[in-house]
Order: structure tokens, then sequence, then C-alpha cells
């Protein structure tokens, strides 16, 4: 018995008489290049989507579209890889007509549409939705963190800002006492090193302390709090391992049905906190829907939020939350006040007071300022919670202060409390609908960063790291849908 042999390298064959002939029907690509070539890429606003009378013929963003789609879809997502894949491939020369752009033209083409790519995003969105793949009831929002192009080290805090500027101030004073030193020997080198190389050495040091001071008067005058030198609107935060690194925070909306992606937004934002309305008023406008429940995890527990997508008709379900609270009643609706459970209190902007639990009033009182937190305008009535039979209160002096983010110009003690009727709500999320969260919404994620490769960021600054999310989640959709429906359905459907 002998092994299972191949064919000589030397043997004559006859190949196939074209390209077309080795990509099978049921390939995806056939779908990506029936899909772009349905695309208006004028109207989303792709650079060289018009011909020029004049210059150099570019290449057709179509086809660097469909190339970047397609190695999202198969884990290749570099310029150069790309670029290689472009001459030995036989589904990149099929789909590429065998053109093999230059790897900087193709990093430029991502580059310069950011803002395009979320358009063609948003079009399959309304694709699916066409064909029946979105259900249009039940959304899942979550955020995840992804790795930016900028190392911990060339990320800078005010603290880590100021203890720098402190350690040269340090050195800079020891190699000034070195130096006066050597100016009393008379052959001018006391120490180690001569009095030319310290000055050299007190002149790079200043140099430093002087970029450090750059980088301190430059937050103080944007107020922001990090200072990131590779990436500048990238930021240090706390990721999904429980460990610190400079990231950006995707946040996702998923649908119930088919687990694909409505909507995305790519922030700086450490936290999920005030996401539930954004994204909740994306999914409603892209499932064009009056309605639509959402469920979180508790990291967007935000009263404040809650309420106001409360009001644009979403029902939310946070995860873990169950407390009363108290709001403004409607003309004619019946106001009733009980006990609490475990209540939450609510700020009224339109007049500058907030509500506790049991319907008390609570008046501006003062402005605090922290260092290392957020600014907060204080809220407090002592004359309710003295009176309150629930002692909801850990205050010293017996009173329940609420704090509200907000700058010190934007705190004032004017309010209106005049005809004020109050209700009290029970908010609690629904088990059934929490627990469908994780396998809705944590799907994706993991589908994207293990087995697409794309758990960390190629691009830089929001508008291009959107961009690429965007080639990303659409490439994430499309393999779900030729899982679902199969490739010739998509191409019926995109015809």
């Amino acid at each position: 018995m002998e092994y299972i042999s191949g064919e000589g390298r030397d043997q004559i064959i006859l190949l196939p008489d074209s390209i077309d002939d080795y990509v099978d029907e049921n390939n995806s690509v056939r779908v990506i290049d029936a899909y772009i070539n349905s695309l208006d890429l004028k109207a989303l606003g792709f650079i060289n989507a018009e011909m020029k009378d004049t210059g150099r013929p570019p290449y057709d963003p179509k086809d660097l579209l469909k190339l970047y789609v397609y190695g999202c879809m198969n884990r290749i997502r570099s310029s150069r890889r790309l670029e290689r894949e472009t001459e030995r491939n036989l589904e990149a020369l099929w789909l590429m007509g065998k053109l093999s752009p230059d790897h900087k033209t193709i990093a430029r083409f991502r580059r310069e549409n950011g803002k395009a790519l979320k358009g063609v995003f948003k079009d399959f969105v309304k694709l699916c939705l066409s064909l029946d793949l979105y259900g249009r009831e039940l959304a899942a929002i979550d955020g995840s963190k992804f790795k930016a192009v900028n190392s911990r080290k060339r990320n800078f805090t005010k603290g880590q800002i100021q203890k720098r500027i402190k350690k040269i101030t340090e050195k800079i004073d020891t190699y000034l006492e070195e130096l006066e030193k050597n100016d009393r020997e008379e052959d001018g080198a006391a120490g180690d090193k001569t009095t030319a190389e310290i000055t050299e050495i007190i002149s790079n040091l200043k140099g430093h302390k002087e970029r450090y001071e750059g980088y301190a008067a430059e937050l103080e005058q944007t107020g922001e709090k990090q200072k990131s030198l590779t990436d500048a609107e990238s930021r240090l935060m706390t990721t999904n391992s429980a460990k610190m690194d400079v990231c950006y925070n995707v946040q996702t909306a998923v649908d119930a049905k088919n687990k694909l992606i409505v909507d995305f937004e790519v922030t700086n934002q450490g936290n999920d906190k005030n996401f539930i309305l954004p994204m909740a008023a994306s999914v409603k406008e892209q499932m064009e829907t009056g309605t639509i429940t959402v469920v979180t995890d508790a990291g967007y527990e935000s009263i404040q939020d809650i309420m106001a997508a409360m009001k644009e008709g979403v029902d939310v379900h946070v995860a873990g939350i169950d407390f009363d609270i108290c709001v403004p009643a409607e003309e004619g609706e019946q106001a009733e006040i009980r006990t609490h459970y475990n209540g939450r209190c609510v700020y009224i902007a339109g007049r500058n007071i907030a509500l506790c639990p049991m319907g008390n009033v609570l008046y501006p009182a003062f402005h605090t300022k922290h260092q290392t937190k957020s600014d907060k305008g204080v809220f407090y009535n002592y004359e309710a919670c003295k009176q309150c039979p629930c002692k909801c209160t850990t205050d010293a002096r017996g009173r329940f202060q609420y704090k509200i983010p907000m700058a010190s110009e934007d705190f004032t003690k004017e309010y209106n409390d005049q005809g004020l009727a109050v209700k009290q709500l029970r908010i609690k999320a629904d088990p059934a609908i929490v627990k469908q969260r994780k396998s809705l919404v944590e799907h994706p994620f993991g589908t994207i960063k293990r087995a697409m490769d794309a758990g960390y960021c190629l691009t830089k600054g929001l508008c291009n790291v959107a961009g690429e999310f965007s080639l990303t989640f659409l490439a994430y959709n499309l393999k779900r849908v030729i899982n679902i429906l199969g490739c010739k359905k998509i191409i019926e459907g995109i015809a």
C-alpha cells in the first residue's frame, strides 16, 4: 500500500478557462461583490466615487471596499496582508479582477472614508430589515474595550505628569549641586562626570520638564484628564479583564431575533453610564419602530438616563435594578406616595430640583469640586428629612444629600417647585429578559475578538476607529446573514 500522492510539479495541466470557474456559486465573495456593486458610493460620501476629468485615474472605491470587507471576514485586517492576498489568493483575484493596489493606497482608503463606511454599515442594516432578519422587539446594549494604538507608557494622567515634573526637578537640583561642587574643585571634575557632561544633562532634563509642563498646561486648558501621545483621542480605562489599558469603548446594540448588530458607537468614555438613551434612540430609528425593549448590564445604571429613555417609549431593563423613584405627575394623574424599597433620587433639570424616593423636594444648596472626581451640585432638604418617617439617610446632620455632576458655572440656586404633583414608580428589571442579555450581546463581541481577530484597533482617532469598526461589524453581519439565508437568497434580496 502506498501513501496518497500529488502530481508532479513539472506536469503540464489544462486550467479552467476563467477565474470564475474557481469560485463556487455559494462562495461568500459573490455576496460581497453583489452587495457592494449595488451601493451608491457617491451618495454615501466616498472619496473618488465620482471620476475627475483630469489627473491620474484612481482605483474604484468599490474594489477597495470589497477587499476590506473580504479581509475582515477572513481575519486579514492589515493593508500589507491585503496587498499580498491580491497576488496569491484566488478569491481575492476574482473579487478584485486581478487588481493589486499598493498597501498605502489600501490604508489611505480606510483612513479617508471613516464616515462613509458607517453609512455602508447602516445601509446593510436596512437591507437586513427588508429581509425580515430583525425582530424589532428586544435589543441588548453593551460596551466592550478595544486596545488602541497607544501604549500605557505614552499615556499620562494629571497626577502622573505632576509626579514626573517633580522627579525631574529633583534630578536637576541634584546635578546643579554637583555642578557647584565641580566649580569649587581646581580640576573641574570632582565626581564621575565633567562639568560639560553635567551641563548637557541639565539641559536635557530642562527640555523634558518643559515638555511635561506643556502637557499639564494643555490638560488645564482643555479640561481633559489624560494625555495620549500616539492616539490623542484614546483613553486609559479599565478593560474587561479588570486591567488598565489605553482603549476605546465600543457600544453596540444587538437585536434578539438573529443576534445581528443594529448599531454601534465608538467612544473614549471609560464607563457605560448614560448610553441607554442614545443607543436606544438609534435602534428605534434604524428599526423604524416607535417602541423598543432594551436590556443592559448593571454598568448602565443611571436614573436620569433610564427616565429619559422611558419618556421616549423605551422599555428599559437594567440587570440587578429594583427600586422606587418619584417623578412629576401628569395632569389629572393620581399622585400617591408609599414607603419605598431601595429608593433613588431623580433630578428634574427643568425645575433645577431633585425628588427623593418619598416625593420630597431637594433644593440646590451648594457646589462642590474634587481634584480626582467630577464637579457636583449638592441638593438637600433638612426640614423634609427631619419630619420624614422613612429614615433613609446616613448623613450626620440627618439630611439626605443628592449630588448631580455639573460644572460650577452651570450650578444655580434658582429653582421652580410651584404646582408640583409627584407620583411614585417602581423600576424593576424582568428576570426573563435579563437572562437573555449575555447570549445576545456577548456573542458578537466574542466572535469579533476571537474568530475574526479584531480585538484591537489598527487606526487612530475616533472617526477612523469608527470607520474600522464599521467594516468589522458589517463583516460580522454579513457572515451571520450568509449562515442564516445562504448566498443565493441574499443575492436575490440585493437584486
